[in-house]
């Protein structure tokens, strides 16, 4: 498996070259979603409402595993920058084993918490709760597998080679969009054959990461753990792990209040969400681009061409957000009937999309100077701005609903992303650019940035 020199070429193609396998995999995640969104539909709003409830906790899971993708991703891309093979595999070495403690102890604790999670939501329906549970349950050991996932295709980053990450990932897509409707109807297994289709496509993907990646992933004896490393990943991937979960509680306080609306309201927005991530395929991609190219050329000190990277992918960036905003204002009804026939539930996904649709710059303009935050090493940043403004979002819903019902939740959560990227565009231009400019080969470090 080949290692990649992001420090040469031409910035667009270079950029390009990192950023196509992510979008590649974003675009199969996102179809996926599409596809199992479009069978679990068929089962009912209830059904959409219990995978909905379900995947909070979820989410919460892969918030704690950013803390070691992040902080090992840092290290690693930096460590390959410089050319220092030894540091390379010492902290691979600790993201490794610290990625594995922290998979089994989260998925120990859904099973043995779940249904008190599930329960927290106050869904006021019964099956739901249940389905949800199991869903949750289920989704339990996948995790494990999802975490190690994760972290193997943010390594493979740094090295500069997303096609390997891409090729596995579509074969786990696949696989899921296969099993799916196999387990859900032919099985008869509902939902949980949702659960358990996800699980053998993370198992899979596991497998298939360990095997084509073992020039690279693999833990080197010869080095062993440097408690050192462990507690450098730590650190720098704190701040930006623990602005995640506080992301995912405030989710869950606003579940809590769309929960007042019914499971149509749920509903509505878990399918939101699914139509919406089409924004994060395309921008999700820059992101993990940005924040590879800018490590390897940060441990480089190749300064000036992590601000060109930067302003090219704002520009690409920029552009496609523009488009998905206009499609959620023109026509989100045809697009989420293909998902649901409830009439509530498609009028308030409707309201949800075409409310949201004023964030999507915004939102992208976030999270591609996020990128750059987390390639210099200073994901810190990006943790604060995210953290005062997503905490932001539930006194604004209260005080929204007062006025304008569930559209205010809407309202609270656009606003607060238009505030996360106007600040975060702010802080890169008026700190970061500002106060450091250099031409490639200087040796000036950044400074000030232990903000």
């Amino acid at each position: 498996m080949k290692k990649t020199d992001l420090t040469k070429g031409n910035v667009l193609r270079v950029l390009t070259a990192l950023a196509l396998p992510i979008m590649g995999g974003s675009l199969l995640q996102f179809a996926y979603n599409l596809v199992d969104m479009l069978w679990v539909g068929r089962l009912g709003t209830d059904a959409v409402a219990s995978i909905g409830s379900s995947s909070f906790f979820i989410g919460l899971g892969y918030s704690i595993n950013a803390m070691v993708v992040i902080g090992g991703g840092i290290k690693v891309a930096h460590a390959v920058g410089k050319k220092n093979e030894y540091e390379t595999k010492a902290y691979m070495n600790a993201s490794l084993v610290l990625n594995g403690l922290l998979g089994l102890l989260y998925a120990v604790l859904l099973l043995y918490a779940g249904k008190s999670f599930i329960s927290f939501l106050q869904l006021g329906n019964v099956e739901v709760e249940q389905n949800a549970y199991l869903y949750l349950a289920y989704s339990a050991p996948m995790l494990f597998f999802a975490f190690f996932n994760l972290l193997f295709t943010r390594l493979l980053g740094s090295f500069g080679n997303n096609k390997e990450a891409f090729k596995i990932s579509a074969i786990g897509i696949i696989m899921n969009i296969i099993l799916d409707p196999i387990l859900i109807y032919t099985f008869k297994m509902g939902v949980l054959g949702a659960a358990v289709a996800t699980l053998i496509a993370n198992v899979t993907m596991f497998f298939l990461f360990l095997y084509k990646g073992r020039s690279i992933l693999f833990f080197d004896k010869t080095i062993g753990i440097e408690y050192e490393k462990v507690v450098e990943i730590m650190k720098l991937g704190f701040p930006m792990s623990f602005q995640r979960i506080l992301f995912t509680f405030v989710n869950i306080i606003l579940a809590r209040m769309i929960a007042i609306f019914g499971s149509d309201a749920l509903a509505a927005q878990k399918i939101g969400l699914q139509i919406e991530s089409v924004t994060y395929m395309v921008i999700g991609g820059l992101n993990g681009a940005v924040a590879s190219f800018t490590g390897q050329n940060f441990g480089a000190k190749k300064y000036e061409r992590i601000h060109e990277g930067y302003a090219t992918a704002i520009k690409i960036g920029g552009a496609y957000a523009l488009a998905t905003t206009m499609i959620f204002l023109i026509i989100p009804g045809p697009i989420i009937k293909l998902f649901i026939h409830e009439l509530t539930t498609i009028e308030i996904a409707s309201s949800y999309l075409r409310i949201i649709a004023f964030s999507q710059i915004f939102s992208a303009l976030e999270m591609i100077t996020n990128g750059l935050f987390t390639g210099i090493g200073i994901p810190k940043v990006s943790a604060k701005i995210s953290i005062l403004f997503t905490v932001l979002r539930i006194p604004m819903a209260l005080l929204f609903i007062q006025l304008l019902g569930i559209n205010g939740i809407w309202w609270s959560i656009t606003l607060s992303s238009l505030l996360k990227g106007v600040v975060a565009y702010l802080y890169y231009k008026l700190k970061v650019q500002k106060q450091y400019r250099c031409d490639e080969g200087d040796e000036k470090v950044f400074k000030g940035y232990n903000a």
